[in-house]
C-alpha cells in the first residue's frame, strides 16, 4: 500500500494494489445483494456493475442530482475503484472530495467506469464511460 500522488494533499489517499476484485464483490453484495443470480444475469451485472442503475434494479439518483448528493455526503473514509482495474484508492480525510478530484477518464478502456463507495457501504457514486448513462448515486 502506497500513498497516491495526484490527489489534493489534504485528501490523504492510499493506493492499494490487488484489492479490486474483492472490493467489486463487496460492492455487489452491498448494493445488488437483493437480486437473485438470474436477475443479475438479466441486467448483465457481470459486465458492468453500474447496470444495476441503468436497468433500474435499484432506486438511485441520476445526473445533476447524483452529483449534488455525492457532494453533500460526509466522506471521511471511502474507496475509489474501477470496473476493470485491481488498484483501489482508500481515501481518508476525504471531507472535501469533489467530482473533479476523481481520477476518471471516460475515454480510457480501463479507467472509464469509476465507483466511489463509503467505507461502511451505505452509499455509492458512479461515473460511467457512456455519456448518456449516469452519473448515479445510490444511498441505502
Amino acid at each position: 500500500m502506497g500513498v497516491r500522488t495526484g490527489f489534493r494533499k489534504e485528501l490523504r489517499v492510499f493506493e492499494v494494489h490487488k484489492w479490486g476484485e474483492y472490493i467489486r464483490k463487496s460492492w455487489e453484495n452491498s448494493f445488488a445483494g437483493h437480486l437473485s443470480k438470474e436477475e443479475k444475469n438479466a441486467i448483465y451485472l457481470e459486465s458492468f456493475l453500474w447496470h444495476l442503475c441503468s436497468w433500474k434494479a435499484v432506486p438511485c439518483s441520476t445526473k445533476e442530482e447524483a452529483v449534488r448528493l455525492f457532494h453533500a455526503k460526509q466522506k471521511d473514509k471511502c474507496l475509489i475503484f474501477y470496473q476493470y482495474v485491481d488498484t483501489v484508492y482508500l481515501v481518508e480525510s476525504g471531507r472535501g472530495l469533489d467530482v473533479k478530484d476523481l481520477p476518471y477518464d471516460p475515454f480510457h478502456m480501463f479507467y472509464g467506469d469509476i465507483y466511489v463507495m463509503d467505507w461502511d457501504k451505505k452509499w455509492t457514486f458512479i461515473m460511467t464511460h457512456e455519456g448518456e448513462c449516469g452519473p448515479y448515486f445510490i444511498d441505502s
